[in-house]
């Protein structure tokens, strides 16, 4: 029977303690014959954790690495480490003095941002997946997981305005109307405060419609796609649906650059929400 005592690293982390778990394995494979575990304390934000971190690794005398942001719990890391005999490693605050050093700037000190980071970024590339497998009225048995929900004519911004609002960690679904086609189902049965609908000025949109169809070399087979008594007919039909449906906002997007429309939209949507958030508040205080 081995009489050799397993040791253990103590990882501090006023996050996740992701950094430190990576940087330690990095290390402990220059170290193959080392039988070693690790105990990870997460989101680790007050002196009184810390002193009951290192209370029990001086009983063992355990090796503690530690990724903290705050200047004020670093020295009071160091200063109990001397205290109590046990060994330490401050794996953040050298990388952030040479780095305000180098910047001229003080540090934020904001614990657990790059978990923020990375979760905002996953976020995107959520919404930008789903965005473009619901382009063009696709997937609409899922369109209740929208945030925002896009509805137009031909030709009125709807697929780069998605794309645009994705890239923003918002779920779209854009929903072309076609004269002469029903209106899906679908668009009833969701939240009608998600619904946004595009419109534009007959001759902008004729002029867009005759660019694309001189882009694809159709010229000669344009049909009514770009007549401009038909786009204007195509229009006041849509405009007369937006009007039916009254919790729809109209946005015009002639003329308008694509971040216009989406910080309008953006702003609409946060106004939304925030009002949601009251109500719900008002009926709970209520009860």
């Amino acid at each position: 029977m081995s009489t050799l005592k397993k040791l253990k690293i103590v990882i501090i982390s006023d996050g996740t303690g992701e950094t430190a778990k990576a940087i330690s394995r990095a290390v402990m494979t220059q170290f193959p014959d080392k039988d070693v575990y690790f105990t990870r304390f997460k989101n680790v934000r007050d002196k009184e954790q810390i002193k009951s971190i290192f209370d029990e690794a001086a009983i063992h005398h355990d090796l503690v690495i530690y990724t903290i942001v705050s200047s004020e719990l670093r020295d009071y890391i160091s200063e109990i480490s001397r205290q109590k005999h046990v060994r330490s490693l401050d794996l953040m605050g050298p990388v952030l003095t040479t780095f305000s050093n180098y910047f001229e700037q003080e540090p934020k000190a904001i614990p657990g941002l790059l978990h923020q980071v990375n979760n905002e970024y996953f976020d995107r590339v959520a919404a930008m997946e789903f965005t473009l497998n619901h382009d063009d009225g696709r997937n609409l048995n899922t369109l209740h997981l929208a945030d925002v929900i896009l509805v137009g004519i031909s030709r009125t911004s709807k697929t780069p305005l998605s794309v645009y609002l994705s890239q923003h960690g918002i779920k779209v679904v854009n929903v072309p109307i076609i004269p002469g086609t029903e209106l899906p189902k679908e668009l009833f049965e969701v939240d009608q405060r998600k619904i946004f609908a595009l419109t534009i000025d007959p001759e902008a949109l004729s002029n867009i419609r005759r660019n694309r169809l001189t882009k694809l070399g159709a010229e000669q087979h344009t049909g009514n796609y770009a007549d401009d008594s038909k786009v204007t007919a195509e229009i006041e039909w849509a405009s007369e649906i937006f009007r039916n449906n009254k919790r729809w906002p109209i946005f015009n997007v002639t003329n308008k650059a694509l971040e216009e429309t989406a910080s309008d939209i953006m702003k609409l949507l946060s106004m939304r929400k925030n009002n949601i958030f009251k109500q719900t508040q008002s009926n709970l205080e209520d009860e």
